[in-house]
This record gives C-alpha cells, sequence and structure tokens, in this order.
C-alpha cells in the first residue's frame, strides 16, 4: 500500500484532508491502495446527512474556537484534535462491505502488533476491552471507495463532550462519567507516545511513499472549496445565520 504525504509538516484545516482523498481517488489514478495519516486542530466532523444545529453545539465551539465541518461520508458526529489522529485509506473498489470489512481488519490488527486487544463493531467501531478508541465512515466515489476514522491516543474530553450536542436526556441520564466509561483511550492502554504509535501504524500498513508536490497541494485546496462552501456546511434548510 502506498503512504501519501504532502511536502511539508504545515497543519492543515479538516477540510483539507477530506479534499486531499477526493484528490487521490479523481486524480492519481494509482493501481495501489493509498492510506495517509493526519492531525488537526480543535475540529467536529459531522456526518452528509446530519442536520447541524442537532449535531454540533454551535456556540460552544465558536467561543473555544473549534471548527466544524460536514463530511461526505455517513455516521456520526466526531471531535477530532492534535492529541488523537484520523486516518485514511482509498482503494479501488465498488465493494461497500468487503472495502469496509478489510479496512477494520487492517485497523484492528496494527493495534493487536502494538500489543494492544482491538476488537470491531458492526456498528464501524474500533474497541478495546469493550470500549470505543476509534469510529470510521464510509463514502463510494466511482470506481473508488474512502474509508477515514478516528484514533483516539489522547483528546479534551470536555471538548469532546461539550462541542458535540448529544440529545439532553442522554447527558441528564448518564453524565460525563457515564460518556466517557464508553471511551478509552490509546494512552491508557501503552507506555508508546503519539508519534511513535503513527510511525508504527505508517511502517506496517506501506511499503512505499508518494509525496505530493505543489501543483498537487494547489489542486486539493481548489477540491476544499466545496468543503468551505456556507451551504453544503450548515446544509441548504439550516436555522443557524452564517458566521
Amino acid at each position: 500500500m502506498t503512504y501519501l504525504a504532502l511536502p511539508s509538516n504545515e497543519i492543515r484545516r479538516l477540510s483539507f484532508y477530506l479534499a486531499m482523498e477526493e484528490y487521490a481517488a479523481r486524480q492519481l489514478q494509482l493501481k495501489d491502495d493509498v492510506f495517509f495519516l493526519w492531525q488537526v486542530e480543535p475540529t467536529v466532523i459531522f456526518g452528509r446527512n446530519q442536520v447541524i444545529e442537532n449535531e454540533v453545539n454551535l456556540d460552544y465551539c465558536r467561543e473555544h474556537g473549534i471548527q466544524f465541518y460536514r463530511r461526505k461520508s455517513g455516521g456520526g458526529c466526531v471531535y477530532a484534535d492534535m492529541s488523537n489522529v484520523m486516518m485514511s485509506y482509498i482503494t479501488r473498489s465498488d465493494e461497500v462491505v468487503t472495502t469496509f470489512s478489510y479496512y477494520m481488519e487492517m485497523v484492528c490488527k496494527v493495534l493487536q502488533d502494538l500489543g494492544l486487544p482491538a476488537t470491531s463493531t458492526q456498528n464501524n467501531d474500533v474497541l478495546i476491552d469493550g470500549r470505543k478508541v476509534s469510529g470510521n465512515a464510509f463514502y463510494h466515489l466511482p470506481g473508488y471507495s474512502i474509508v477515514h476514522g478516528t484514533l483516539l491516543y489522547d483528546t479534551d474530553m470536555q471538548h469532546m463532550l461539550n462541542a458535540i450536542t448529544p440529545p439532553q436526556v442522554k447527558l441528564d441520564k448518564h453524565g460525563v462519567q457515564s460518556v466517557r466509561q464508553r471511551i478509552t483511550l490509546l494512552k491508557e492502554h501503552t507506555t508508546r507516545p503519539l508519534a511513535d504509535i503513527k510511525d508504527t501504524i505508517r511502517r506496517s500498513l506501506c511499503d512505499h511513499c508518494l509525496t505530493l508536490q505543489a501543483p498537487d497541494v494547489e489542486a486539493i485546496a481548489a477540491i476544499e472549496q466545496d468543503y468551505l462552501n456556507p451551504s453544503f456546511i450548515y446544509g441548504p434548510s439550516h436555522k443557524t445565520q452564517f458566521p
């Protein structure tokens, strides 16, 4: 599998990495599968069919400088920051079930090789000791499948709980502590630093690297504009005025 690298270590908006997935599928025309890891400043990402007001605490995000973007895959709302890592996998396949199954097995296997008892669920989550450490989503482009997901190493739990808007009854019933009990962090199961885990994942899954160049970055930035369009982020029937 090919690791897709950028020409610099600059941290970009989450929307850029979503566009990078599309660019890999639409423009690179690679015969090999593609994989890359990325990190972002505090950001909420929500699914293509979700209503932003129901999923994102917009006031809290704006108050705390947390960005928010819509993705083109389905699934739920996710919080990400520099203390965890995101994964992207692009393959030439129209087989949704087969692709997702392979990806989940791949993630579980690399975590198991790190000595972690990782298992997957039918809800596209990866668990360690029965607690969620990774959530994943999928979407399809003509001739290609894209899977992406989170991998929690550490995170700002207060931002995670407050930036995402769960049903109020759920918070009232279970409270913050209960939510925390359903989530686990890699740092609770290993002493390896995040940089070492990222390097191990890359070396385990990829046998060569393709480094994009400036024209590629410019093309990705052009695709990114679709993700930055307020109508895409908020949806056509939004209740909230654009900032």
